[in-house]
Parts: C-alpha cells; structure tokens; sequence
C-alpha cells in the first residue's frame, strides 16, 4: 500500500537540479512517484516499500541531501532488551523516520525524520501502541523556509556589496576609456599596464576566492558528476578569464606575441552581476512558507481547561479529546469542539469565507482558529492537534504548495545542455587549432579555446529574466500589483481560466440593507427591535435606519428566537423582524409579500420580514453588494480571451444571482476549503491553466493550489501568504492589469534570451 510525503531538500539552485533530485528519488526502489518543488525547496514522495533511508541516501549520493530533524523522547514502561527493539521497531516503521535509537538505561529513544514528513506526536502515538508511554523530551531547533531564505538573502547581500566594491575598480580600470575618452593613456602614462594588470589580478581574485567562491564550491563537484548546473557555467566562464589573465600578466611568454592580454573585468562582473541575481531570487524564496506560518498562529498557545474541578491553563498540546474548554469574549477557539454551555457568535471566516459571524449555544460545533464573539462558551474537545480542522487546512495548503508547479524556467532547460554544448564546442577549438593552426600551435589552440569559454559567460543568460521581473514588478507595484513569486508572472500570461471566490472579492464583504419596502416607521420600529441583537443582519438594519435619517425608538420586552427573528414592543406596539416561518409560527401571514420576498433572494439578498400589531409590513433586503468594479474587470478578462467562474461556500441560489449580473457562466458553489481545491483542479482539466482569486484564510488552500494564487490585499494576511500575487487596493480590476503586466514581461524576457543566445551562438 501505497503513502506520500512531503520533506525538505537542500542544494537546489535551478530546474536541472530539480531534475535530477527527481530522477534520484525516483531511482529508489519502491517509489511511485517523485516530485521536487525548487519554490518551496520539498520533495513529495509515493512510495510503497521505499523506507526514509533509502531516499536520503538516494539524495545526498546526487548533492541534494534532505533536511532532518532530531528529537528526544522519554519512555515509560521498559523493562527488558525485547522492550527496546519493539520501541525502536513502532518509532522506525513511522513513515519519514530516518534513525531511531533506544536507550534502556536512561529510558528515552532519539529519533531523526525528515523534516515535514512526521511529527513527535506521530511517534508518542507508535509507542502507545505497543505498549508503552512517550512524552517529548526535547527537540532542535529547525528553521523553517522563510527564515533559511531570510538568512541566505542576508548573507548574499553581505557577498554582494564586497564583489560590487572590489569590482567596481576593475571595471574603471579595463573600461574606463569607453566612458571617459583619454582613460586609457592616462593609465598608461602614470601607473603603467603591468600595474594596472596587477591591481586588477588582485582585486579579481579577491571575488572570486570570497563572495565568488560560492560558484566553484557547487559547480565543480557538479562537473566532476557528470551534472553541470549554472554554477558549473560561472565558474567555468569566471575560472577560465581569471586563469587566462593571470597566465597573460605573470607568464606573457608562452603566448603568441601579441595573443597576450587580461580578461580580469569580465570574471569580476560575471561573479558579480550572478551574486545580484542569487540575491533577488533568496529574497523571492524567503516568502513562500509564511503561509503555514499563520495558519499554525491562528491557534492559541494555551487553553483554558477543566481539571479536577479546578480551571487551569495550559500548553495547547496537552489537551486531550474529551476535555472541558473554557472559551472567554475576544479569545480563540482552541480545538475543535462541542458547546455544552453558554452562548456566543463565533467568527468562522477562515472556514466558509463568510464575513456573518454564526451565533453557537448548546449543541453546535465550534472550530479550533475560529474567534470568540462578546460571549463565553464552555466546550468539549471533539477532536486536537492533527485531527483538527485548522490543522487539515495546514496540510491542504502544504501539499498544494508542495505539489510540482507546471512551469519551468526556460534559462535552466537550456543550461542543461548550454553548458556541454560550450565544453564541446571548446574542445573541438582547441583541436581543430591543433591540427589545422600555423604555429605556435599550442599557444594558437589555447587562445581560442579560452575565448570560446569566456565569450561563452552566462551573463546575458543569466539576467535575462531577474532584470524583466524587476522591472515588470516594478511597473506592476506602480499599478497596484504586487509580484510576490518570480515565477507568477510567466505562469499568468499562460493562464486561460480565472476563477474567483465571491465574498470580499467579487463583493464588498460587508452586509448592507439594500432593499426597504416598508415605510420609514415600520424601518424605525424594526431597527428598535434589532438594537438588542449582535447578529450582523441587525446591525445591517439598524445602520440602514441611520443611514435614512431615522429617530431611534425604544424596544422593551425583546426575545429573540434562534434562526428565526426577534420581536419586541416598541411604542406599545408589538413588532416581529425575522423570516417567513417566524411570522407564520407567530400566526402572521406573509402571503402577500411572498412574490417581493422571492425577487429579494433571486438578486442574491436575504429577505428579513417587518410585522407591527397584527400585520406584516412588508420585507427587507440585505446582502453584500457587488464591487464597482467587478463587472468592468470581468468584461475585460472575457475580451482577452479568458473563461471565468465563480467559486464560492454560499448557496447556489445566492451565486447564481451574482454570477448572473456579472456575466459570468461556470458557477461552483456550496464549497468547503477542500472542495475550493477539488473545484479548482476540475476547472484546470476541463480548461487549462489557472488562476484563483480570494481573499480569505478558507481561500488559502485554492489560492495555493491554483497555477496563480491572486489574493485580495484588503484580505486576511494568510490569504496574502499564500497567494502568488497580491492586489494592494483589493480591486479585482487589479487582475487585469496583473495580466497586462505578465504578458508584457513575458515578451521582454523571451526577447532577452533571445538576443541572449543568439549572441553566444554567434
């Protein structure tokens, strides 16, 4: 039987890495299927007999090793040697184990996985079930994406500014002439060329032996394997200008008289315009794993929990299924659960995307990450740590993220065979000089074999697309589109389908009272009667009453009636606001009203009913009002050749309305994040390339596993993390112009490689 998983890499820099990660891991025998992601630097793995072992062996053999982490657990129960091999037999048959190590003497066991792959939970759960009791002793420290690409980015910048100041100099020195006539002779007249050449020597090889000696260190053992990569290619172009220029200042006379001159400033370049664009891409990379990041900080550190009759808080992870949480106003819920006490309006955005807080009393289901309203709730634990709901979205949006993106770089797959390409072309220089050339043969051979290796400098290829991502995302922040992932902007000029959730991005994500069909008294007394209520339509209502200018009145005797309405008196009048079944539970009829009440859901809004005394006034309206800009945007993504839909948690009969006076055709509605996800990849099959657009935390699964996540800047941070591309004003005609902007970028960066490879071929 079949499992994945998904765990860290190192030592990817490029496609031809990832390839060749692949191949590795799919060389292992019992492995289904392999792929690497270079984003997110994780590799998610199908395999049926393959163990942990075989697959880090597999990748450190091929230079990507795996990440792993260590942790310690201490052991209860253990008597015999029989005990220590049944302990160590549950902790390595854990899928991602890659060592586990049992102690009888001090009782505890070490374990080392793959990071990602398991948990220490997973492995207190093992020993359980053989008979014996785990706690978590201690744990190393690992450091998550972000921060690793954080802490390169700095590290690159460091490395940068020393290249660029020991470099700057050499390039003065080569080719201060082409800027400043009269250069040249003025070196030549004061401190000579042989010092010039010696200055230059010196500085060179200062980048190169510091913030250069990078390139050498990954590309020469990837020669030497037979797996060249674009380090391979910098350290060949660079090596072989420096050892040349050297050859020419120190030993002039082994070549042809007048063959004798130095290449110093292209190898200082190279290393260093390379360093620039290694410092833009750690910088980019650094930002894909915030999104677990705050999914993981939605749930609180401690719960309130009930413990031998006393309340007492602690750590999140010793709660225990069953358990009786205490939940106060303005807190998170901590697990998932069931109310037995109390009531509250519980804020449940970040599972069904909808901004109505839902009211929960005795009997209904709380979610773990979900926040507390003004009241207080005492629950019981239903499921923790794992099994929760916030901690499946957790795994949604990882595997979403760890899945291999349909892209890629077009630099890389040439590299591959770019690099043996101008080896062989080198070679076969230096033998056709060899064989043909007048003499000096030798010297003849090795002059051109060194220039078709220097002219042959990954420069123009290796800024062909980081200089067009600066400056298409520099255009794009102008419009207010923010790039946050390199490879969005080629993915979204490929796009043909763009689905959008609706709430708080089609719609404006606050409820309105939109339609009155009461007089302005009955409006006053309705509103009066919703004063009492912390349900947001009655906030919608009584904003709307203020909005027209009414007078408050005074309610007296309110009781409200869950999922139905409320009613008070107001002015000695007794005035019921709520649905139809609550005017006819109250022996009210509503016929009347029946028609307007059905073209008031058919636009999309929620009918709310007015009764005064004996009769019912009549109906209001309230709904989320479309964007004013969501029809234009729409339009204009249709005219450019793109089919949309609309993907969404409301009812059918709601999104349907919407998506009627957008024009849009393809609906999905009633969908859970998990069914957002499933959604998405039936629109991929049946249309292509992807992009979502949303702007809540139930949206971060979809905006991960879409081939373009577009999130809505007045969204949640998570939905901003997670998404590819962030629209600042939260406009959805913001999609528009994030697509101008790729397909314009595009078009440069095929034009740059373009020019760039034809000038190498040259």
């Amino acid at each position: 039987m079949s499992q994945t998983i998904t765990f860290g890499l190192s030592g990817l820099s490029c496609a031809g890495c990832v390839r060749r990660a692949e191949a590795a891991l799919s060389g292992v025998p019992g492995v289904v299927r392999a792929e690497v992601n270079l984003a997110t630097e994780t590799a998610q793995v199908e395999t049926g007999a393959a163990s942990a072992v075989d697959l880090s062996t597999a990748l450190t053999t091929a230079g990507y090793p795996a990440r792993t982490e260590t942790a310690t657990l201490d052991i209860e129960g253990m008597s015999c040697a029989s005990c220590v091999g049944r302990v160590e037999a549950a902790l390595r048959a854990v899928p991602g184990v890659v060592a586990a190590s049992v102690n009888l003497a001090t009782e505890t066991a070490s374990v080392t996985w793959l990071t990602g792959a398991a948990t220490p939970a997973r492995f207190e759960e093992a020993v359980a079930g053989v008979g014996y009791k785990a706690k978590l002793e201690g744990r190393e420290a690992t450091e998550s994406l972000a921060s690793r690409k954080d802490r390169e980015a700095d590290a690159l910048r460091r490395d940068l500014l020393i290249a660029a100041v020991l470099t700057i100099p050499v390039f003065l020195l080569a080719m201060g002439s082409h800027l400043v006539p009269g250069v040249h002779m003025l070196i030549a007249d004061t401190i000579g060329h042989r010092a010039n050449w010696a200055i230059q020597f010196v500085l060179t090889t200062l980048v190169l032996a510091f913030p250069g000696r990078r390139f050498f260190v990954k590309g020469i053992p990837g020669l030497f394997r037979g797996a060249p990569d674009m380090n391979a290619l910098v350290a060949l172009g660079a090596g072989a200008a420096w050892l040349y220029s050297t050859a020419a200042l120190f030993v002039p006379g082994v070549f042809p008289e007048g063959t004798a001159t130095v290449y110093f400033e292209a190898s200082a370049v190279i290393a260093t315009l390379i360093l620039l664009g290694r410092w833009l891409e750690a910088r980019a990379k650094g930002r894909t794993g915030a999104a677990i990041e705050r999914l993981t900080e939605l749930a609180p550190q401690t719960a309130r929990v009930e413990r031998g009759g006393d309340v007492v808080e602690m750590p999140l992870e010793n709660v225990r299924t069953g358990d009786l949480v205490h939940l106060r106003p303005g807190e998170r819920v901590a697990v998932d659960g069931e109310v037995v006490s109390g009531a509250s309006f519980v804020d449940e955005s970040m599972v069904t995307g909808e901004p109505v807080p839902v009211e929960k009393r005795t009997g209904d289901v709380v979610t773990g990450g979900t926040l507390n309203g003004t009241g207080a709730l005492t629950y019981r634990a239903t499921a923790v740590g794992e099994e929760t709901v916030l901690a499946s979205i957790i795994r949604m949006v990882e595997t979403a993220q760890g899945a291999k993106l349909p892209i890629q770089s077009l630099v890389d797959r040439v590299t591959a065979v770019f690099v043996p390409i101008v080896m062989g072309l080198a070679a076969l220089t230096f033998a056709v000089w060899m064989i043909f050339g007048p003499d000096p043969a030798l010297g003849l051979a090795l002059v051109a074999t060194v220039s078709v290796l220097i002219i042959a400098c990954p420069c123009a290829m290796g800024l062909a697309t980081p200089t067009s991502i600066m400056v298409g995302t520099g255009r794009a922040a102008e419009l207010g589109v923010l790039f946050r992932k390199g490879d969005a902007l080629q993915t979204l000029s490929d796009v043909s389908v763009v689905a959008f959730d609706k709430t708080g991005t089609l719609t404006e994500g606050k409820p309105r009272l939109t339609t009155v069909t009461v007089a302005d008294a009955d409006l006053a007394r309705a509103a009066a009667v919703e004063a009492f209520s912390e349900h947001p339509i009655a906030r919608a209502v009584i904003e709307g009453a203020a909005a027209r200018g009414l007078a408050q009145m005074t309610a007296t005797d309110f009781e409200s009636v869950t999922g139905e309405g409320a009613r008070a008196t107001v002015e000695g009048q007794r005035v019921l606001v709520g649905s139809a079944r609550f005017m006819a539970n109250a022996g009210l009829d509503a016929s009347a009203h029946r028609d307007v009440a059905a073209e008031i859901a058919d636009r999309g809004e929620t009918p709310i009913h007015v009764a005064v005394g004996d009769r019912v006034a009549g109906v209001l309206g309230v709904s989320d009002p479309v964007k004013a800009a969501s029809a234009d945007a729409i339009a204009k993504l249709r005219s450019a050749g793109l089919s949309i839909a609309l993907v969404t948690g409301d009812n059918a009969r709601t999104a349907g309305a919407i998506a009627r006076s957008l024009g849009i055709e393809t609906v999905v509605a009633d969908v859970l994040p998990g069914g957002k996800v499933e959604a998405i990849e039936a629109l991929r099959r049946d249309g292509g390339k992807l992009a979502f657009v949303g702007d809540g935390i139930n949206d971060a699964p979809a905006l991960a596993a879409a081939d373009v996540g577009i999130a809505m800047g007045s969204g949640t941070d998570v939905a901003i993390e997670a998404a590819d591309v962030v629209l600042m004003s939260g406009d959805p005609g913001g999609v528009v112009r994030a697509l101008t902007v790729s397909r314009a970028t595009m078009k440069n960066i095929r034009q740059n490689l373009f020019w760039a490879f034809a000038y190498n071929a040259a």
